[in-house]
């Protein structure tokens, strides 16, 4: 026997979640959901800015995707992408949550930006929350590995917290953050790579050109290619 709800509009979503049941969200995010829900819905803010400047981009690539909640964000503008991590217990995790969804249009692969390139051409990349967890000897590799599949109009988006704010961070974030950014040197980083770099701030889901050292988090984006 159905089940009909009370409002008509209600009825479709209902029946979706009897036959799919309810989502699912994997390891890191859904540690923040139970413990800090407001940092939770911050970092989907962040996918959503990229979302929104890579939108119509056929290929783009997520460098430290760490277990990639904010996937079918991106593909809501995108058509399509490829999450990479060198942690393989998010990697393999994330491929068989998503692995059920089988509208997403989306790869997994297991491996180091700070050693190999990823295979194939993208018309867009961007690595949230992962820059400051790279020893700074090893920043130009990683950046030069997340480039190197990159068209030559090719786009890139960098967001990491901001040095300015490391003292509000929790004693377990600041001992993980070994390569914290300011707006000034996280634009410097890219500068090599692209012959633009735009620079954003963002305090929880309000994004912004403001004064930079009053953003708790940072956005550089790089276009067209060196």
């Amino acid at each position: 026997m159905e089940i009909e709800t009370k409002e008509p509009q209600n009825q479709g979503p209902y029946q979706e979640f009897l036959e799919l049941g309810a989502e699912k969200f994997g390891p890191w995010a859904s540690y923040d959901w139970r413990r800090n829900p407001r940092g939770f819905l911050f970092k989907l803010a962040r996918y959503k800015f990229v979302a929104r400047m890579f939108s119509g981009s056929s290929r783009v690539l997520e460098g430290g995707c760490g277990d990639c909640m904010g996937i079918p964000l991106l593909l809501s503008e995108v058509g399509s992408v490829h999450a990479i991590d060198y942690e393989p217990i998010v990697i393999n995790e994330a491929r068989e949550r998503y692995a059920a969804h089988k509208h997403l249009n989306c790869t997994f692969e297991v491996l180091d930006l700070r050693i190999t390139a990823p295979r194939g051409t993208f018309d867009a990349a961007f690595s949230l929350d992962a820059i400051e967890h790279v020893p700074f000897e090893k920043e130009a590799d990683f950046l030069g590995n997340i480039c190197e599949p990159l068209t030559d109009r090719g786009m890139l988006i960098i967001g990491t917290p901001n040095k300015h704010a490391e003292k509000y961070g929790s004693e377990l974030s600041r001992a993980g953050h070994i390569n914290l950014k300011s707006a000034e040197t996280l634009k410097q980083s890219l500068q090599p790579f692209f012959h633009n770099v735009f620079s954003f701030g963002m305090n929880d889901e309000v994004l912004h050109t403001g004064f930079s050292p009053m953003a708790h988090y940072l956005f550089a984006m790089g276009v067209g290619r060196r």
